[in-house]
């Protein structure tokens, strides 16, 4: 039988990953207007952040909590 945490764990890890939004968390929106940031702003860094944040927790999870 294989363990059900470490899917769990991935998922909510990539559940409360949104940063390719300003809608993805509360200060993003705050500082989208008084920084004359646009939403194409928000997808250009959170792409690779996503990316980035994705490859990690693939790699880490596993080590953590084994199957």
């Amino acid at each position: 039988a294989v363990s059900l945490l470490p899917f769990a764990l991935a998922i909510m890890f990539g559940a409360s990953s949104s940063f390719m939004t300003p809608m993805g968390y509360q200060t993003n929106l705050m500082i989208q207007g008084p920084g004359n940031y646009s939403f194409f702003d928000f997808f250009k860094v959170g792409f690779g952040l996503s990316i980035l944040v994705g490859i990690t927790v693939v790699a880490l999870v596993p080590f953590f909590w084994p199957f």
